[in-house]
């Protein structure tokens, strides 16, 4: 048996990732590696979220999520890029969007 959490990280986690390091990269002017600092992983799997080849996996009702996804990781890319953002913080900002997803019932 799978707890919630364990399934939001597994499949939503990386989209999260992915739509983070877009904005940093293309709005913010951050390089792979930068970004990468920033969010808590390789510049390998940035390039990878960036191309589409990570972050994207199967998702329960996809097109109800992703937008509540792309909303949240905005708002986390110009905190990140406007102010200091700790990886705990980073962290916890997904820990409201796992919480969020989970009380509209869109996981």
């Amino acid at each position: 048996m799978s707890f919630s959490c364990e399934s939001i990280a597994r499949h939503v986690l990386p989209l999260y990732r992915a739509c983070v390091a877009k904005e940093l990269v293309e709005k913010y002017g951050y390089t792979q590696v930068n970004a990468a600092k920033k969010i808590g992983t390789t510049q390998p799997a940035i390039s990878q979220y960036l191309s589409s080849k990570r972050g994207r996996k199967k998702i329960a009702n996809y097109d109800e999520v992703v937008p509540l996804v792309q909303k949240a990781s905005v708002k986390v890319a110009k905190r990140m890029a406007t102010a200091t953002m700790s990886r705990n913080e980073f962290n916890a900002s997904f820990c409201d969007l796992c919480k969020k997803l989970q009380r509209t019932g869109k996981i």
